[in-house]
Order: structure tokens, then C-alpha cells, then sequence
């Protein structure tokens, strides 16, 4: 019987290729809508990652969470959004959007988790809403 030195590490490293290639798998396989909903859930993960950080004093990776929540909600979401077929519900979407960035830039400028609670709370309406309205 063969037995294998593992290296520190690289169980770690195998799951997240495994997640890695599965999340590829489902965006590459996803309707608009899909990848609509995929992003909701990638921001939301990323502000409940930096609530943790928070909690557990660790300012380098709260700053990355919410940096990466950030650019979900920003580049992501909002630049999804059409003005021009949308009209005024597309504008009150964009201004939710720039709302959540702003709470989320206050919870990482001074450390307060009231912030990021409202930017989770408020994805999750937005997510709620929208995965409702695309199941109909």
C-alpha cells in the first residue's frame, strides 16, 4: 500500500479549486437571471465574511470583504441595471444600489457592523424581490 506525504495546505487548496469550478460551472450555465441572482448571493456572502472580520478584529480581511461586496454591487449589479428600458423603477434600483455602497464604505471608514447590517438587510429585500419576480 502506497501512502502519500500530504503538504500543509493543499486539502484547503483542493476544496476551493473544487468551488471554484463549480461556481464557474453555474455561471457559465446561467440564464440573465441566474447570474442576476448569483451575484445577490456573492454580496451578500461578502458582507456576512465581513461582519465576521469585524467581530473578530480582523481589519485586512473585513476591508477585502466589503471592497469585494463593493465591486458585486457596483460593477456588478447596478451596471446591470437598463435606464432606458427600466425607467423610474430602473432609477430607484441604481439609487438602492449606491444607497448599499454607501453603508458599506461607512461600516469599513468606522468599524460599525449597524452599516453593514442595513447593506445585508437591504440586498436581501432586493434579492427576495427579484427572485420573485423572475420565478413568475
Amino acid at each position: 500500500m502506497t501512502t502519500y506525504a500530504r503538504r500543509p495546505g493543499t486539502g484547503r487548496h483542493a476544496v476551493n479549486s473544487y468551488n471554484t469550478v463549480g461556481l464557474q460551472t453555474k455561471v457559465f450555465s446561467a440564464s440573465p437571471e441566474e447570474l442576476i441572482t448569483l451575484l445577490f448571493d456573492g454580496a451578500r456572502a461578502a458582507v456576512i465574511k465581513a461582519k465576521l472580520h469585524l467581530e473578530n478584529g480582523q481589519i485586512a480581511q473585513r476591508g477585502e470583504s466589503i471592497s469585494k461586496a463593493i465591486d458585486i454591487v457596483d460593477t456588478g449589479l447596478k451596471a446591470s441595471v437598463s435606464k432606458e428600458k427600466g425607467g423610474q423603477v430602473a432609477e430607484q434600483l441604481i439609487t438602492s444600489y449606491d444607497l448599499i455602497v454607501y453603508h458599506l464604505m461607512q461600516a469599513n471608514l468606522k468599524s460599525e457592523v449597524k452599516h453593514l447590517d442595513i447593506a445585508e438587510q437591504m440586498l436581501t429585500t432586493l434579492s427576495d424581490t427579484w427572485k420573485e419576480a423572475t420565478q413568475k
